[in-house]
């Protein structure tokens, strides 16, 4: 849809807008000209002026310009970070408040969707991160220059500007470190950075991974070619910084939006590096998925393989696996595991973590949960507990349907999207009552949020 384009266009003006609630993705949201209008960086109840960016023909955008009415859940934004930087959309908002949205988020979605029996629905408060700053272990930075010098950071909300971010709050201490450090050396090097306009091959993205338990560090260049001039030399005096055990290369010879291709080489060091929950140990490549926050990751993991009462006569399906952290965490507990995974160097991974963790009973192949959970039905193949942790796309029909089909006895759903998730619960509610919704904050500081969501038989 066009921005609507007239004489008569609101885009440009200012206006004062009172903000009635907050919208899943963190925007304040009110009303102008019989139009609902949404204002990043605002919150419920204030009085804001905003310039109003983007006319549609059922929808407004602004620019917050200045509180006139300020909420007393305010607090100032970080300093020294650009607002129009993704992943700092609550940074705004103090920390209680953030949690409170979180949960409303849920109620949102259940408002929207009405699954079966939603209005009684146990909606957990959300469980806070002990870390508000400084959590996420993992960074992927766009490489870009700006006054003839090297910058590395994010894209601005919604556009191809890249905003450097020598420093940003939610991001470890330790990778924001070595980041520096790697951009120092790229420009000592002189080596060279992609240029989308002209396709002057190089690198493209850097891509920086630490283990919150043994602070090893895994550093990825993701370049436009194999063959990068200096590459070798960057590596090795990389490989040398404190910490940094494993240096990688990935190609991505694609004119897309996907960071990753479909090659990785090792550079220098090891292939992987190691983290831990609890007492398990877990190696990591460069496109495994690791959750961004690991200590909040074993709250996560302690409520969902509670809601799961396990014991050991259960046989665990866990779809959508990963590197097999929530299956090999449960294994001491249950009869069998069986995990998937699409990413085929994540469950070279998950088999690897399960011989790092001595176990017999647990095994993960490659594949979509939609093809191989309804191919496990049909060659019956026993299991009487699942767990799945999708994607923000949720579950596929043919998933919804073989777990209607198996109506397996233990179910959790972990959800990342609280929209597919209330969407996904239609389906699941017709065999299955909704025991609790428990959301848990994984990623202080933006809209996003987690749940366990236990699922009980009628």
């Amino acid at each position: 849809m066009k921005t609507i384009k007239n004489n008569n266009t609101l885009v440009g003006k200012e206006a004062m807008i009172t903000i009635k609630r907050m919208g899943i993705n963190g925007e304040g949201i009110g009303f102008y000209k019989k139009k609902i209008i949404f204002v990043p960086q605002a919150i419920t109840d204030e009085v804001v002026i905003v310039e109003i960016t983007e006319e549609q023909r059922n929808y407004l955008r602004g620019e917050l310009i200045r509180v006139k009415e300020k909420s007393p859940n305010r607090v100032s934004f970080p300093k020294g970070v650009n607002p129009a930087v993704g992943g700092l959309e609550l940074a705004h908002l103090n920390y209680a408040s953030q949690l409170d949205f979180k949960r409303d988020v849920f109620r949102q979605a259940l408002e929207k969707y009405s699954p079966q029996d939603y209005t009684n629905y146990d909606l957990r408060p959300t469980i806070g991160s002990k870390q508000e700053w400084h959590y996420r272990t993992k960074a992927q930075y766009q490489l870009g220059f700006e006054k003839g010098k090297v910058i590395a950071g994010l894209y601005q909300s919604n556009s191809h500007d890249l905003v450097d971010l020598p420093f940003m709050p939610t991001q470890s201490e330790l990778s924001q470190d070595t980041i520096r450090k790697i951009v120092k050396l790229i420009e000592e090097l002189s080596i060279f950075i992609f240029n989308p306009r002209n396709k002057k091959p190089g690198i493209k993205t850097l891509a920086v991974r630490n283990s919150y338990a043994t602070k090893e560090i895994q550093v990825t260049f993701i370049t436009s070619q194999e063959k990068i001039k200096g590459l070798d030399k960057l590596a090795d005096k990389v490989a040398k910084l404190p910490n940094v055990v494993s240096v990688m290369q990935n190609i991505n010879d694609q004119d897309t939006s996907l960071i990753w291709g479909r090659e990785t080489k090792l550079l220098e060091g090891r292939r992987t590096i190691t983290e831990k929950i609890k007492d398990k140990e877990f190696i990591l490549s460069p496109q495994a998925f690791f959750q961004l926050n690991p200590p909040q990751t074993e709250v996560l993991y302690d409520h969902a393989l509670q809601a799961l009462d396990l014991n050991e006569d259960d046989v665990l399906v866990d779809a959508y696996s990963g590197v097999g952290t929530l299956g090999i965490s449960a294994a001491d507990k249950v009869k069998r595991v069986y995990g998937m995974e699409i990413i085929k160097d994540a469950v070279k991974d998950a088999n690897y973590n399960v011989e790092l963790n001595k176990l017999d009973n647990v095994s993960y192949q490659t594949g979509k949960a939609e093809a191989i959970l309804p191919h496990m039905v049909k060659r019956g193949t026993f299991f009487n507990s699942l767990i799945v942790d999708p994607p923000r796309s949720g579950l596929s029909q043919n998933v919804l349907q073989a777990i209607l089909k198996v109506k397996p006895q233990k179910f959790v759903y972990i959800s990342c999207n609280a929209s597919t998730l209330a969407k996904d619960l239609i389906t699941l509610t017709r065999e299955y009552k909704v025991e609790f919704i428990q959301s848990i904050d994984m990623f202080p500081q933006t809209p996003k949020v987690e749940a366990v969501v236990k699922l009980v038989k009628k």
